[in-house]
């Protein structure tokens, strides 16, 4: 699966100029449909998405901590990432430094709020984001929130937990079945406003007509990996009865946390 990830997605970096042979004649359009829901076992609804049709802009977050401190951590996550984006100009450096520095932005905000209220201090967010770029989808992740490509069928994972299991079973320290069955599933190892910085990973690819990308919380990814998933959604034509597939799968298994799915599909435009 990482070979194949590696072949099909380049790691990317604040910065870098990475070019892409494009076709001007074959613009591509994103179609976007987005669900969330509670699961099965939570009172309340600690993942929040959002999106941002001018700037393409599309975020999912799952937060973490506090009273009501996820909640809040995530929604003002989505909420300034897609602001800080908005507000930066497309000449002011590439989609990569664009995303960084809002996610940057989106941590010093979180982090600011957490240390100003003592009912919300330790609160932070994964955060998963897409954004798309002519025929350029652009990715970053903090956290276990999970970015998924999906193209003929096939779909890979994008993005690297940043979780303790997730970088066990990456160093070669446990295997992918013992880290399934460990209790320490929800110990993150990077997150969004639970420090005073944080470095987001960037990835980036030429999409096709047809291509689609997942945007997704733990909540689902702990009942469903990528070949079930591209079962269940890859020849979806509507995209909201898509995410509402998947959801169900994850509730039909207990669903003991939040489920959020965004879905995002190319075609050619015109």
């Amino acid at each position: 699966m990482i070979q194949d990830h590696c072949r099909l997605f380049g790691r990317a970096e604040a910065g870098s100029e990475t070019c892409y042979q494009m076709d001007a004649h074959k613009g591509l359009v994103l179609e976007v449909a987005a669900l969330t829901d509670v699961g099965c076992k939570r009172s309340n609804n600690e993942d929040s998405f959002g999106y941002d049709l001018v700037s393409e802009l599309y975020v999912v977050c799952d937060g973490m901590g506090g009273m009501s401190g996820g909640e809040v951590a995530s929604a003002a996550a989505v909420e300034q990432v897609i602001q800080s984006f908005g507000l930066s100009a497309a000449g002011e450096g590439s989609v990569e430094e664009r995303l960084y520095s809002a996610i940057v932005e989106a941590n010093r905000r979180v982090h600011e709020m957490a240390q100003g209220d003592t009912q919300l201090r330790g609160m932070g967010t994964t955060l998963v984001a897409a954004c798309f770029d002519a025929r350029r989808i652009v990715i970053a992740n903090v956290g276990d929130s999970r970015a998924y490509f999906l193209r003929q069928g096939v779909c890979h994972q994008i993005t690297f937990d940043h979780s303790f299991l997730a970088e066990q079973v990456r160093s070669g320290t446990m295997t992918a079945e013992d880290a399934k069955a460990s209790p320490l599933q929800s110990l993150i190892t990077r997150a969004v406003g639970t420090a005073e910085t944080v470095a987001p990973d960037l990835f980036a690819a030429e999409l096709e007509a047809g291509d689609m990308v997942l945007l997704t919380t733990d909540g689902l990814t702990r009942y469903a990996d990528a070949p079930e998933i591209a079962q269940l959604i890859g020849n979806s034509v509507d995209l909201q009865q898509a995410c509402q597939t998947l959801i169900n799968v994850a509730k039909e298994q207990g669903a003991v946390d939040n489920v959020t799915c965004l879905l995002l599909r190319a075609k050619l435009a015109g």
